[in-house]
């Protein structure tokens, strides 16, 4: 028998594409459909949202290998309540503040049961000369939660919250975040398996879902077959901000590694700050940076293959560095998205809000 951790990867892509071919012909007979005609789209509507079929299938196979306690609970019940959250919001939108209230409930229920990081490696350490940053402080006594400190609870939201969000803002060409993902996941893989962490298990779900991933982006990459939709883009946010706080810390690895997405969501939010509007509520088609290089004359396939050269260099140098150089190289990358936000913003300036 091969190895687990190639066998379940590829069996987890098996299944999630057959369950693609299946929803090719049963979406559209449920009338499992987008709705091209509220964004002014003249194109046929699609099988929508298939990302419940990467949900179901990482569920199947998480059920089956996880040994279970407190914190396998905690993340398989936040996955099946954020999936069918998003999934009701994909087919009829809900209001934004029920979205975000369900968002910060699943990850401080994440946290709860277990699934923490307690401290962070200082990157600046040669100049403070203190190590580690903790987060197990201010904690509440409890048995049942086991000690739950209110420093790490307000991390993990943050940090989960803005993992979700940055691959939801990122949908909006179709295959992108299927290739964020699997980027992310073969990274996050390879960094268990090496000598500097050695978590096989953790290395499984990376690669298992890296499988989910790769299966998906044979149906949504341009031109796309299915849409993932929301309750895709938020999955895959919420598994890639939980295994990098899972088993340990590995947030700056990533960081480097959904850098793309994630520094452009805080651009947009500053952008929005700068004219007086909400950070969360603006038109997303104008202000994100993928959205901005199409209309600079960039085709879909482009932009995505400029997404994936970022991750991959990025995601790739994290496996070699220390703290401090994956400090510097996120210093290095954000650089770069401030570049390319002025570019795409002098080669055709973005509409009004």
């Amino acid at each position: 028998m091969l190895d687990p951790v190639l066998f379940f990867p590829l069996v987890a892509f098996g299944i999630c594409v057959v369950l693609h071919i299946a929803a090719l012909r049963v979406f559209p007979n449920l009338n499992l459909l987008d709705f091209p005609e509220r964004y002014g789209l003249k194109r046929k509507r699609l099988p929508y949202p298939t990302g419940i079929l990467s949900i179901c299938t990482f569920l199947l196979l998480f059920l089956y290998l996880e040994s279970w306690n407190q914190e396998s609970l905690g993340i398989a019940t936040a996955v099946i309540l954020l999936a069918l959250v998003n999934f009701i919001d994909d087919r009829r939108p809900l209001p934004f503040s029920i979205r975000l209230f369900v968002q910060l409930f699943c990850a401080l229920l994440i946290f709860l049961m277990g699934t923490r990081i307690f401290t962070i490696t200082n990157p600046l350490e040669s100049l403070s000369g203190i190590p580690l940053i903790p987060l197990d402080t201010w904690v509440i006594p409890s048995v049942t939660f086991k000690n739950p400190s209110v420093i790490g609870a307000l991390f993990t939201m943050l940090w989960l919250g803005l993992t979700m969000n940055a691959l939801n803002w990122f949908d909006g060409i179709r295959g992108q975040v299927s290739v964020v993902s699997l980027i992310g996941f073969l990274t996050i893989g390879a960094l268990s398996l090496s000598d500097r962490v050695g978590d096989e298990h953790l290395a499984l779900l990376a690669f298992i879902l890296a499988g989910i991933a790769a299966a998906g982006l044979l149906f949504d990459f341009p031109p796309a077959k299915v849409l993932m939709g929301d309750t895709g883009a938020m999955f895959f946010g919420l598994m890639l901000g939980i295994l990098t706080i899972y088993s340990g810390g590995k947030v700056a690895t990533g960081f480097l590694v959904l850098g793309v997405p994630l520094l452009d969501s805080i651009i947009v939010g500053l952008r929005r700050i700068r004219k007086g509007t909400s950070p969360f509520r603006g038109n997303a088609t104008d202000e994100h940076l993928h959205h901005r290089l199409l209309r600079a004359g960039w085709s879909e396939r482009q932009v995505i293959a400029l997404t994936a050269v970022l991750g991959t260099s990025f995601g790739v140098a994290a496996l070699f560095m220390d703290t401090l150089e994956k400090f510097l190289a996120g210093v290095a990358l954000a650089g770069i998205m401030v570049l390319l936000s002025v570019y795409s913003g002098k080669k055709y300036p973005p509409a009004k809000l």
